[in-house]
């Protein structure tokens, strides 16, 4: 939930967690940036979140992007940090929220002072964790970083959400730039894969870049366990589309965990 290598073809592995994402830094911000910070995510952070802590609470955003989502809780009034472990998508978050402060880390492994009233992390960023083991990595840290009676609120695809929507092509084309995504599920290893093709001109010349990323499929009881063992106590677990009623909620299950 940003040391460029210029645009080279590479292959992300499954054991990276991502500064490989450098390269997909610039179609995230111009495609997908945005959309963290619009409703429906935000409707659903204001109701499950947001609403629940005082003007200028510090949050911990986790896996934050290129910083749109961190320029309007901030425009809000709350301290916000983000994390990512992409060094040129922090650039374009420094750009987009200039107010707010950025870290180059790891979500497996980063320790904070115990000063945030509460982290997220939106738009299934988790499910980019692949192991349960790295995903309770994650949990502890931000457990750690939270004071106590902090909240954590994240969202994850269900495996029926992935399975239902990592499938066939997705593809954009303009006068500067291109992109194909080609997504599969693996039933057997409960993994999705993403594999992109990526295609920006620069004055006269054509460059090409090469990803494959995944998400994991996790079963509720999988994740409210982690979060348990991870020093968390109460875990509260909403369906996105029947429970909450947002559009983009179907096959995404919301969690909402108290330090």
């Amino acid at each position: 939930m940003p040391v460029a290598k210029g645009w080279l073809v590479s292959r992300v592995s499954r054991d990276i967690y991502y500064s490989d994402y450098d390269d997909f830094a610039w179609f995230y911000n111009r495609y997908w940036g945005a959309v963290t910070a619009n409703p429906p995510m935000l409707d659903v952070l204001d109701r499950l979140l947001l609403s629940r802590l005082g003007h200028g609470a510090r949050l911990l955003d986790i896996c934050c992007g290129t910083g749109q989502l961190a320029a309007v809780l901030a425009e809000r009034g709350f301290a916000v940090t983000g994390i990512d472990s992409s060094a040129r998508q922090l650039e374009y978050a420094r750009h987009n929220a200039p107010g707010c402060d950025f870290i180059n880390a790891d979500a497996r492994d980063f320790d904070l002072p115990q000063m945030y009233d509460a982290a997220m992390s939106v738009y299934d960023s988790l499910n980019h964790i692949t192991t349960l083991e790295d995903l309770r990595l994650c949990f502890r840290n931000a457990c750690n970083a939270c004071k106590p009676g902090g909240l954590f609120l994240f969202d994850i695809n269900t495996e029926e959400g992935l399975v239902r929507r990592w499938k066939g092509t997705n593809s954009h084309v303009e006068s500067d730039n291109a992109f194909i995504m080609m997504f599969s599920y693996d039933n057997g290893e409960k993994v999705a894969r993403a594999d992109v093709a990526m295609f920006r001109r620069e004055e006269s010349i054509w460059h090409r870049s090469d990803i494959a990323f995944f998400q994991t499929a996790y079963s509720d009881e999988e994740v409210a366990d982690a979060l348990r063992e991870s020093g968390f106590s109460d875990v509260f677990i909403y369906e996105g589309l029947e429970e909450l009623g947002t559009p983009m909620g179907e096959g995404r299950t919301f969690f909402l965990a108290c330090k």
